[in-house]
């Protein structure tokens, strides 16, 4: 499977299709939008369809694909922070309303992009009652700005400058 058939929007630069492909290490699917870019100008996070071409449901709108964010955020994962803030989440109704809010906004910006009856009501990372996922969360924050999704913020306001001193691409990459 190529980029050019893999479900992805036309309109997307297909040097940043080549360049989430080199991130991910196959070819991407389903993608309708560069969501966010590192410093360096590199695709980050990716929208994709809330169905993927071969029809699987896909509610995974948001999708880190840079090689060092993820590294970082699963740093974070490995720390205990998923396990804290779900914590959190239950002690704290302020939190856990901000956090819902953060669940219907990404069903809501799923929806924009199809209706798919198999994932109704489902986000992404554990939404609306734990934290299943920090990529997730991340990749939520990075897309639609801080304010929307409080865990995310948390999360990525916790991470070290992934794209500092080099470029984003995979270590040993000569592309």
């Amino acid at each position: 499977m190529s980029v050019t058939d893999s479900g992805n929007d036309p309109s997307i630069d297909p040097a940043d299709l080549a360049w989430v492909q080199h991130q991910l290490g196959r070819p991407p699917r389903g993608i309708v939008a560069i969501a966010a870019r590192c410093p360096c100008g590199c695709p980050t996070v990716v929208r994709t369809r809330p169905r993927l071409p071969d029809g699987t449901p896909f509610p995974t709108s948001f999708y880190a694909t840079c090689p060092r964010l993820t590294g970082a955020v699963s740093t974070l994962e490995s720390s205990g922070m998923m396990r804290e803030m779900s914590e959190r989440i239950e002690a704290d109704p302020v939190l856990a309303q901000a956090y819902a809010a953060a669940h219907e906004d990404y069903l809501r910006r799923r929806a924009e992009l199809g209706d798919v009856p198999e994932i109704a009501g489902v986000s992404a990372g554990g939404m609306p009652t734990r934290v299943k996922c920090l990529h997730v969360l991340v990749a939520h924050s990075l897309a639609v700005g801080p304010g929307v999704n409080p865990l995310g913020d948390e999360a990525l306001a916790a991470l070290p400058q992934w794209w500092a001193g080099v470029c984003c691409r995979p270590e040993g990459s000569d592309s």
